[in-house]
């Protein structure tokens, strides 16, 4: 059955001319018609967060895509390594997100085809790119995609280790704002996790004491606070530790012991009794 427009009840050609079709767009009628973008993600991530500790970063991000209020996708990770120096966490739209892998991946590929192995120097070829050198690229890349007025509906989380080989952290958005701190996170978790992040790193020295295991303890704290509080989130996350000794990425963990089972201690919570 023709369903295109054309062919709607309308008067006949022959008696009140043909029908403009000017209008419609080029593969209807062949009109040039102007060049549109997405408006708005359709299926996308949650929270990212990470803490800088002594000697690295731990990041962290649950692996749920959500296709509006529908828990749609359960096995989404959004904690992409670039090298052994670098890992990026992508809060946002999915779609933007497997773009900016693929075009990570094309980088990676051209910085390290002639580093002779995946250890840069001590393999006899250039540095690997470093975390810092990283969120630069991608920060200028989110922000010429704002500027042609088609932005990476992404929050982006770069994090690892810098040239002098210091633990890095800093922030990008879809309008090319960049941001540094020893906590950061995106979506939820900036109203949710950075309070506990900070209480836990509340400045630059605390940053520089910080152990890598209480590090590793206050990311897991958040995400059990963002799973209790955040509609979006889900019990399962990726989490991952970059220092000196490389990346170490687990991309299944689940939170022990988490159930709903103290929600009937809670003041409105199904069926009440008068």
């Amino acid at each position: 059955m023709n369903h295109l427009p054309q062919a709607w009840g309308r008067p006949r050609d022959d008696i009140y001319g043909h029908y403009n079709s000017s209008f419609l767009p080029q593969s209807y009628a062949g009109s040039q018609q102007p060049i549109t973008h997405t408006q708005q993600p359709i299926v996308t991530g949650t929270s990212v967060l990470a803490v800088r500790y002594s000697t690295g970063v731990v990041i962290a991000a649950d692996n749920l895509a959500s296709y509006g209020s529908l828990a749609r996708f359960t096995d989404v990770h959004r904690l992409k390594p670039f090298n052994s120096r670098a890992v990026v966490g992508f809060g946002g739209d999915v779609s933007d997100m497997q773009y900016l892998d693929r075009l990570l991946g094309s980088l990676d590929v051209e910085e390290n085809y002639n580093a002779g192995s995946d250890e840069g120097k001590e393999g006899g070829g250039k540095p690997l790119m470093s975390a810092r050198n990283l969120h630069t690229y991608l920060s200028k890349v989110m922000y010429k995609r704002r500027s042609d007025f088609n932005p990476l509906w992404n929050a982006l989380l770069v994090c690892g280790l810098d040239d002098e080989g210091a633990p890095f952290l800093a922030s990008a958005d879809l309008l090319g704002t960049t941001f540094s701190a020893p906590t950061l996170a995106t979506g939820f978790g900036a109203h949710l996790a950075q309070p506990i992040l900070r209480t836990v790193v509340p400045d630059e020295e605390a940053s520089k004491q910080l152990s890598k295991e209480k590090a590793v303890e206050a990311v897991k704290e958040c995400m059990k606070v963002l799973f209790y509080r955040d509609a979006r989130s889900m019990n399962e996350y990726s989490i991952c530790v970059v220092d000196q000794a490389g990346v170490e990425l687990k991309e299944d963990e689940k939170l022990e012991n988490q159930s709903w089972a103290f929600a009937d201690r809670i003041k409105g919570y199904g069926t009440q009794t008068v």
